[in-house]
């Protein structure tokens, strides 16, 4: 394993963590799904998974605007040079793998019915 992927997976337990201490959200879940940072360590693409998909624009934008704080607990835990600036995604794969699944149930009854 790299030095960056460590530091891929170390940020996406660590997010993960604080997330669900700080940022609670009512009726729902968040999950830091992966995490990817870029070579030099100063950006880092961090993707969720929010379920109901309903809350996804909310959490979004509360995960933006607590970046700052996120970083700022992160610092003195994983004792980083240099800490990444945090772009936050939705992961949407769930979502298209049970578009996936429906489509083959489709598929599977119309054989059935030919």
């Amino acid at each position: 394993m790299s030095r960056l992927d460590q530091v891929n997976s170390l940020l996406q337990q660590e997010l993960a963590l604080l997330i669900s201490h700080h940022i609670p959200l009512e009726g729902g879940l968040v999950t830091v799904t992966h995490v990817d940072c870029s070579p030099d360590l100063r950006f880092a693409n961090i993707f969720v998974s929010v379920l109901p998909e309903k809350f996804a624009g909310t959490v979004l934008s509360g995960l933006r605007k607590k970046s700052g704080f996120l970083a700022q607990h992160l610092r003195p835990r994983l004792k980083m040079k240099r800490m990444p600036s945090f772009n936050w995604k939705l992961d949407t794969t769930e979502t298209k793998a049970a578009e996936i699944d429906e489509l083959f149930s489709l598929l599977g009854e119309e054989e059935g019915d030919a």
